[in-house]
């Protein structure tokens, strides 16, 4: 059991009074008597022996007491204040926080665009990130972790409860610094060509299932990391050379920094999904599906 003296009546009568700066004008906004407030913060004041308010010309002005006690007190009044939004919003089928995953692969701002729209129309749903990578992305999924993931590497696991849909293709290129040694070779290259070099590799995030490997040269040295950004600063430093998807490195292929290797193989190119258990059927989550699909949809 919790007992205290302090009440969020009591609270709202102190923001009120530090607000508005008089006891009359406080009361004018809580549509109460000026006696009505000065009763409030008098009991308060006995309750607790403490001073709250001393009077500095016509104004009211906190004691050092009353500073620290409202300053913690407007934490819980806007605690109170977001659980009874969160209340009102589970009960009209909005869930009160929507928990993403994020595969490494994908570039976020876009997502982030998406994001900001959704809160603005929406705005007492928390939105909680996570990044994850290859099968780590899944996991999180599956072990109930969040309950969207985006860009999420195809296929989709086997596990019933499911839906996805592709939200783009990736081409992924092998790709180095400008002036590392790898370029002074005139000719497309091959594995073989390739185990003269360090390749960075970026590890699966995944904790209990098994890893999944992609483009990884096994004949190379490799240097890991555990993001695609993290693996791009490593090219761009001259660690190793590596495969990265074109859509996230046009700019720097562009400028130069990167350089684009031919490579004598097949091309690499990968599904990025949007994915979610069926059971959750939050009218959140299915807004925001909404949105993240057309801009994707809508991208040229």
């Amino acid at each position: 059991m919790y007992s205290t003296p302090l009440t969020l009546d009591a609270l709202l009568v102190l923001d009120a009074i530090e607000r508005r700066g008089s006891f009359a004008a406080a009361a004018e906004q809580l549509n109460k008597v000026p006696s009505a407030l000065s009763y409030v913060v008098q009991k308060l004041e006995e309750q607790l022996s403490v001073t709250l308010f001393v009077r500095q010309g016509r104004r009211s002005v906190l004691t050092p007491a009353g500073v620290h006690l409202l300053e913690e007190g407007r934490k819980i009044l806007g605690a109170v204040s977001k659980i009874t939004e969160q209340t009102q919003t589970i009960a009209h089928g909005w869930e009160p926080k929507i928990k993403i995953a994020i595969d490494s692969i994908i570039e976020t701002s876009l997502i982030f665009t998406v994001i900001e729209e959704f809160l603005s129309l929406h705005p007492s749903i928390e939105i909680d990130i996570s990044e994850e990578v290859m099968n780590g992305t899944w996991e999180a999924l599956i072990d109930n972790d969040v309950d969207l993931v985006i860009g999420a590497a195809a296929p989709m696991p086997t596990q019933q409860g499911f839906r996805s849909i592709k939200l783009k293709s990736q081409e992924h290129v092998l790709v180095a610094t400008n002036g590392h040694d790898i370029l002074q070779l005139s000719h497309p290259i091959n594995k073989t060509d390739l185990s003269q070099f360090r390749t960075v590799i970026v590890h699966d995030s995944v904790k209990k299932e098994i890893p999944r490997s992609t483009n990884i040269i096994e004949e190379t040295s490799h240097f890991y990391v555990s993001s695609v950004e993290q693996k791009i600063a490593a090219i761009l430093v001259g660690i190793g050379v590596g495969f990265l998807p074109t859509d996230r490195i046009k700019h720097l292929l562009q400028s130069g920094k990167l350089v684009e290797i031919p490579f004598n193989a097949t091309a690499q190119i990968s599904d990025a999904l949007l994915a979610w258990k069926i059971v959750n059927k939050g009218k959140g989550l299915q807004a925001l599906r909404t949105l993240l699909e057309k801009a994707f949809q809508d991208q040229p």
